[in-house]
């Protein structure tokens, strides 16, 4: 018999080299699972598409892109060095990530389902959106 599928939110996080124009292309997925204390982050930094899409950016800029991509899996699992929101609640760590923000990291809007596996709709979502 298997679990009772369970509610679930994710976002999509998107890198946005100019905010004034929305352009954009997605470079990770967020997915939290109340029922089963999951919360996790896909991510990848593809330097070759990031300079192709954004050649403006300075190195600094790129590794600072990276720097955060990096951190935010690490903020999802609690990890205690990855800084005080990863010290956060883990309701806290989830709103910390998919709040709307107004830099070239943005998180999508939240969307939701039902799953009994949120490792395996994470891989999922992140297949069919981010690669």
């Amino acid at each position: 018999m298997s679990e009772r599928p369970q509610p679930y939110e994710y976002c999509v996080l998107r890198f946005v080299p100019h905010v004034e124009r929305g352009e954009c292309y997605n470079v990770g997925v967020v997915l939290i699972c109340r029922a089963r204390r999951f919360l996790s982050a896909y991510i990848v930094f593809d330097e070759p598409k990031l300079r192709a899409f954004a050649p403006h950016l300075t190195e600094d800029q790129r590794d600072a892109l990276r720097d955060a991509l990096e951190l935010i899996p690490r903020i999802c699992a609690g990890e205690s060095d990855a800084g005080p929101i990863a010290r956060l609640t883990f309701g806290e760590r989830w709103h910390w990530v998919a709040a709307p923000a107004s830099t070239m990291l943005q998180p999508g809007p939240v969307h939701t389902g039902l799953c009994s596996d949120p490792e395996q709709v994470l891989a999922r979502i992140y297949a069919e959106q981010v690669e």
